[in-house]
């Protein structure tokens, strides 16, 4: 602990320096007169219980009344620095070895005393809901958090904040210490992550959490970043003065977009939408068609959040009609009321939650039923989603199956009142990056990407441009950015060898891999085809952690499933594409050992993929099909759900999606906004 102030050490006294020195700051105080009463404060980012950057000067800064002189002590060091005309101090403390505890202390006219302050590795984990998702709802939860007994181990998680313009602070963030009542709300990436770099090298680790579920790239990226995008400068300069007209704009297009998607259906304020709606005699010829389960911003209603109707009429046969049903919607993204001929059988708000509602004897009639559906979607996806083998009317005579094309309307709009995630670029780059940049960190975790895969062909370089920017803006030279290629998702059903959009993501956070001190962990082994959210985090926090402890700690660990290294013999005279793998070392094999691989696709000139054979020798794969003699083109794990792809490494690790072609991309087209 540091040793209590001396009275004559208090930082009243004019420092050295004689009488120019006093009166500068006698100055500065007379030109804040007007706020020479503020309390002298911490930036949001400190708190009890957090953990400092080891082996780098530390900065400490806040505010107080312009012109006070502000001292902070800290492992028996103290330094002082005088605040500005905006309030603003900040002080440089020597750099420190891993330990702990200690205190901190920062002397104005009042005091403040922070305690439990550790010293270790300190890492920023941002991104979309993967990020954010908590340790409580992974696999095997409840022993996963009951084992959380982790001192070394801190975590905080940055307050939700989009801001038009760069912010200079945050909410003061809660610094929790991981034990078993806390560490459930912790991000469970990050979690992992930090369990495992702090066991194998016995420090403290430190958590930021400041992720947002559902936000898009852009929104990360700094207004320098977007100013130097093509496809985000225009609407970077043409951000509002105020959020009041951004919101305006923002439920303008919505509306414009609604009206365009259901010609000659009105849209109602909520409070005037019509009850009439769930009438099962109601016509709905002239209504558009959603999927069901699909979210509906993926079937052209992008950032709609209001009311929709969904209705579907089904036949039944006088035994399906004859006793009680059970009406199963799966989840619900946010809030359903559902009705049945015309008969309320329930409703519940829980994005995640599944719905299944009683339908009464009685109900059911034999002939035309008419299905209808109010849902409610307050921020984010809205809609039914999941797996398509859930819908379904459960009948006492059978099954009708209720996936498909529904008949929807667009019945209110919900009116904006504060910012939202990705109501345009640079949103939360301002609110939850900036104030968090004078702060010495070693690294960044990042797991994004679901959110932008309509826009994957422009993802490659915006991606990067992020990382180079980020690095720019923290000043810490080319620091970690370690980050997550999207899991498996979506049946495996709908795979198609013809493209796929969530192939061409993975693809363009691989090429982040060029960039220096990047690292990549492939999750394709570790995906839930219907659930967007997989539970299985712990091999995600633990291939991240990797890469930390063999690259910034030289231990000797396994760091990276295969990676396409390159091409040699792509046309061998019998017809077999020889392939090369880094990451190879102690040679390549199936998931189960043998020899024989999945996942593979191959394609003469005339660009049809079809299934390929494949075989690991070595460090290399040789692929082929029968009746394709001039081969082209590969590629591995190139579909939207690629869980049948079992090429790893000895150690395990699955190789990263990945194509030989440079043939045009189905993404090619899409842009930020559109």
């Amino acid at each position: 602990m540091d040793a209590a102030l001396r009275p004559d050490e208090r930082p009243f006294q004019p420092a050295r320096g004689g009488w120019r020195r006093t009166l500068a700051v006698l100055t500065l105080a007379l030109l804040g007169s007007a706020g020479a009463l503020a309390q002298a404060r911490l930036a949001g980012v400190f708190g009890d219980h957090m953990v400092l950057q080891r082996q780098v000067p530390i900065r400490v800064w806040g505010w107080a009344a312009p012109g006070e002189l502000v001292t902070v002590v800290f492992r028996g060091s103290r330094r002082s620095a005088v605040a500005g005309r905006d309030g603003r101090w900040q002080v440089t403390l020597p750099a420190a070895p891993a330990g702990g505890p200690h205190e901190l202390r920062v002397l104005a006219r009042n005091e403040l005393v922070l305690r439990d302050l550790l010293v270790g590795e300190l890492w920023v984990a941002s991104g979309q809901s993967n990020m954010e998702w908590p340790l409580k709802d992974v696999d095997d939860a409840e022993r996963e958090v009951a084992a959380a007994d982790h001192p070394l181990i801190r975590h905080a998680k940055v307050a939700h904040q989009a801001a038009l313009r760069p912010a200079d602070d945050i909410a003061a963030l809660r610094w929790q210490v991981a034990s078993p009542a806390t560490a459930g709300e912790f991000s469970a990436v990050a979690y992992f992550f930090a369990r495992r770099l702090s066991r194998e090298l016995g420090i403290p680790v430190g958590l930021i959490n400041s992720s947002w579920g559902g936000s898009h790239l852009e929104t990360w990226t700094s207004p320098r970043a977007a100013l130097a995008d093509p496809d985000l400068a225009p609407q970077v300069q043409d951000l509002p003065a105020s959020a009041t007209e951004l919101l305006a704009r923002r439920g303008q297009r919505a509306l414009a977009l609604v009206q365009g998607w259901q010609p000659g259906l009105p849209v109602t304020p909520p409070e005037a939408e019509p009850a009439a709606f769930a009438a099962p005699d109601l016509d709905d010829h002239a209504w558009p068609t959603l999927a069901v389960p699909r979210l509906w911003e993926e079937q052209g209603l992008p950032g709609v959040d209001g009311v929709v109707w969904l209705r579907r009429r089904v036949d039944l046969s006088p035994a399906q009609a004859a006793g009680p049903a059970t009406l199963h919607l799966g989840a619900v993204d946010d809030c359903d009321e559902a009705w049945v001929n015309g008969q309320r059988v329930g409703g519940l708000c829980g994005w995640d939650t599944p719905r299944c509602w009683p339908v009464p004897a009685g109900v059911l009639r034999a002939g035309s039923n008419s299905i209808a559906v109010r849902v409610t979607d307050t921020g984010g996806g809205g809609g039914l989603h999941g797996d398509a083998a859930v819908p379904q009317l459960a009948t006492v005579a059978g099954v009708v199956p209720l996936a498909g094309p529904w008949k929807a309307r667009v019945a209110a709009l919900q009116q904006p009142t504060e910012l939202g995630m990705n109501d345009a670029p640079t949103l939360l780059f301002n609110g939850m990056v900036h104030p968090l940049l004078p702060l010495r960190m070693r690294g960044v975790l990042w797991y994004q990407g679901e959110s932008n895969v309509a826009r994957a062909a422009r993802y490659a370089g915006a991606f990067q441009r992020l990382i180079t920017d980020w690095r720019m803006q923290w000043g810490q030279g080319d620091f970690p950015f370690y980050y997550v290629q999207l899991a498996s998702f979506l049946p495996a059903g709908r795979n198609s060898l013809a493209g796929s959009t969530w192939a061409e993501l993975r693809d363009a956070q691989r090429q982040a891999l060029s960039l220096p001190r990047t690292g990549m962990v492939v999750a394709t082994d570790v995906g839930d085809a219907h659930d967007i959210h997989p539970r299985r985090k712990q091999p995600v926090g633990d291939r991240l952690a990797a890469w930390a402890l063999r690259h910034l700690h030289g231990k000797a660990v396994a760091f990276s499933g295969p990676v396409l290294r390159g091409l040699r013999g792509l046309r061998v005279g019998d017809g077999r594409v020889k392939l090369q793998f880094a990451h190879a070392e102690g040679g390549l094999r199936s998931r189960g050992g043998g020899q024989s691989l999945q996942g593979f696709a191959i394609a003469a000139a005339d660009g049809r993929f079809q299934p390929a054979q494949a075989r690991a020798q070595g460090r290399t794969v040789r692929v082929w099909r029968e009746g394709v003699a001039a081969p082209v083109a590969v590629r591995y794990g190139w579909v939207d759900n690629p869980q049948e792809t079992d090429l790893v490494n000895a150690a395990g690790l699955p190789a990263s999606p990945f194509r030989t072609d440079r043939w045009p991309l189905l993404t090619a087209a899409g842009r930020y906004g559109q």
